[in-house]
C-alpha cells in the first residue's frame, strides 16, 4: 500500500547564497497533498564557503568533485546539527537539493554538490536528492522543478512567483503547466550590494534612493533571453557573461545600479502576465520583503499579489523539494515535461537507502 503520511528534511540553498535552508516538515495525503512546516532555521555560510560558492562556474571537474565531497560533508553536518537542535525523531527521509555548481541544459550538463551518497551514510537516514540530472538528459532545462509543488499546494493561485537568486513564475495554461525563469533578481541585487557595505538591499530602501539608468535598462531589456519562447532557465553562468559586463561598462553609482536593475525585474515579471484582466499571484522567495519591488510590481500590474507569511516566504523551496522527494519514494511523477521541455513526464532524483542507491 502506498504510504500517504511523512515527515520529511527539506533542504535547499540557492543562488543568492543566504545560507541552506533546512525544514522539518509532516506531509499527508488525502485526495490532494496538506503540509504543516514544524521546525526551519536559515544557516548562514562561513566566509570560507562563500568565496567557494561563489567561484565555482569556473572550477574544473576534477576541483569540483572534491567541492562536492566536502560540501556534502557540510551539509550532513548542519543536518544533523539541526535534527538535534529541534530533538527530531521521525524522519521518513531528507530531500535535500544540493546548490547549483553549473548548468548548462542546452549543452547537456548540470551539477548540483551535495549529492554524493555519503549523505545518507552520514545521517544514517533514507535521502532523495540530485532531481536536476536526470531531467536534463532527458532533454530539459533541469529547471524550474518548483511548479508542480505550486500545482499541488497552492492550487488557488494563477500564478506562483519565486524572486530569489532568479525570479521565476508558474502558472497553468489550458491545463497544463508551465514555467520558466524569468530573470536574474538577488544574485545580481546583492552582487552590488556587497560594493557598498551591505549582504543586500533591505527593504530596496537603497534601490528607492537611485536614478533609473535609461540607456542601461534600454538594454537590459533588449537581452536576447527575454525574447525566447520557454521552457527556458538562467544561471550564474549567463549573469557573468552578459549582465555583469553590460552593467559595469556604465561606470553607474552603485544606488543607480540598483534602482535601474529593480526597474528591469518589475518590467520583466509584468511582460509574463496578463495585462487584460486581474489575476492572482503569490510572492514567495527573499524577494517579497523587497517593499520597493513589490511597489514596482504593483504599479505596472494589475495583479492581486498576495505575499504570504514567513514560513512559506522563506522556506516554499525547501517545502516542495520535500515533497519532490515524497513523490520520488512513491513512484510518481514529480518533473513536468511541458515545464522543463524534456522528452517526457518522470519521477526524477536518486534514493539513496544508507548504503545503496536506487
Amino acid at each position: 500500500m502506498v504510504k500517504n503520511n511523512f515527515n520529511i528534511i527539506g533542504v535547499m540553498s540557492g543562488t543568492s547564497l543566504d545560507g541552506v535552508d533546512i525544514i522539518y516538515a509532516s506531509f499527508k495525503y488525502s485526495n490532494h497533498w496538506e503540509y504543516t512546516i514544524i521546525e526551519s532555521e536559515t544557516i548562514a555560510y562561513s566566509s570560507d564557503w562563500l568565496a567557494v560558492l561563489s567561484s565555482l562556474v569556473s572550477q574544473s571537474k576534477t576541483e569540483l568533485r572534491a567541492i562536492d565531497e566536502s560540501y556534502t560533508k557540510l551539509l550532513a553536518h548542519l543536518i544533523l546539527q539541526f535534527i538535534e537542535k529541534y530533538n527530531i525523531k521521525y524522519i521518513d527521509a531528507v530531500c535535500s537539493h544540493g546548490h547549483t555548481a553549473q548548468h548548462d541544459p542546452d549543452h547537456g550538463y548540470t551539477y548540483q554538490i551535495g549529492n554524493l551518497p555519503i549523505l545518507a551514510e552520514i545521517l544514517q537516514l533514507d535521502v532523495v536528492c540530485d532531481f536536476r540530472v536526470q531531467d536534463v538528459e532527458l532533454g530539459g532545462q533541469g529547471a524550474p522543478l518548483v511548479p508542480i509543488g505550486d500545482a499541488l499546494l497552492f492550487p488557488d493561485f494563477d500564478f506562483c512567483l519565486n524572486l530569489g537568486g532568479f525570479t521565476n513564475v508558474s502558472t497553468e495554461i489550458k491545463g497544463e503547466r508551465i514555467a520558466f525563469d524569468v530573470c536574474p533578481m538577488n544574485i545580481v541585487l546583492n552582487h552590488y550590494t556587497k560594493q557598498i557595505g551591505f549582504d543586500y538591499d533591505d527593504g530596496g530602501k537603497l534601490a528607492s534612493t537611485g536614478l533609473v539608468h535609461a540607456d542601461l535598462l534600454h538594454e537590459l531589456n533588449a537581452l536576447p533571453f527575454y525574447k525566447a519562447d520557454y521552457p527556458k532557465s538562467l544561471g550564474l553562468e549567463w549573469v557573468v557573461a552578459h549582465v555583469f559586463p553590460l552593467i559595469d561598462s556604465k561606470n553607474l553609482d552603485v544606488h543607480d545600479v540598483l534602482r535601474t536593475f529593480v526597474e528591469h525585474i518589475a518590467i520583466q515579471i509584468a511582460k509574463i502576465l496578463p495585462v487584460t484582466k486581474s489575476v492572482s499571484l503569490l510572492i514567495t522567495g527573499g524577494g517579497a520583503f523587497n517593499s520597493f519591488l513589490i511597489e514596482r510590481l504593483k504599479a505596472l500590474t494589475t495583479c492581486e499579489i498576495t505575499i504570504p507569511n514567513q514560513l512559506v516566504i522563506e522556506y516554499k523551496e525547501a517545502l516542495i523539494f520535500g515533497l519532490l522527494g515524497i513523490l520520488k519514494l512513491r513512484g510518481e511523477i514529480n518533473c513536468l515535461k511541458c515545464v522543463t521541455g524534456a522528452s517526457k513526464d518522470h519521477s526524477t532524483g536518486v534514493i539513496y537507502l544508507h548504503s545503496k542507491s536506487i
